[in-house]
């Protein structure tokens, strides 16, 4: 199953990208239930996130981030899961921001999950959309309105 959402915000690629820091991470973080960042290395090959989710439910969640680039259109990086929390089973997160123009970008969150079978994975896209739609008020809020 995917998932893409795509926010424009104000300011260049690659400074915005340069800001997927950890302050922007908890920024995102969402705000039903309580969870702590046990680590966040980065957002670069080799770095790695981990999340313990306290409430409703206890799960820890580890992703390993896979890829990172940049060029004269794009910066991206890529988190896959390695330790998800119960009923998904694969999760693949590309980062990307796009320039518009020197101080315009689009901030897409281009996801691919799965559970273990096809009936979960159709019920995991509405907790996942409402997870991750959000985030496009926070981006906004965080980098500024475009114009």
């Amino acid at each position: 199953m995917n998932l893409k959402l795509k926010t424009t915000v104000k300011g260049n690629y690659k400074a915005i990208m340069d800001r997927f820091d950890r302050d922007l991470f908890e920024a995102l973080a969402p705000r039903q239930g309580k969870m702590e960042i046990v680590a966040f290395t980065g957002s670069k090959k080799g770095d790695r996130v981990h999340i313990r989710f306290l409430s409703p439910i206890k799960a820890d969640w580890i992703s390993l981030i896979t890829a990172d680039g940049v060029d004269e259109s794009q910066a991206y990086f890529v988190d896959e899961g390695e330790t998800l929390p119960f009923p998904l089973r694969y999760w693949h997160h590309r980062h990307v921001v796009e320039k518009i123009t020197e101080d315009t970008s689009c901030i897409i969150d281009d996801i691919s999950f799965r559970g273990p079978n096809a009936l979960v994975t159709l019920l995991l896209y509405p907790a996942i959309f409402l997870g991750f739609y959000p985030r496009k008020r926070i981006y906004r809020s965080y980098f500024g309105h475009p114009g």
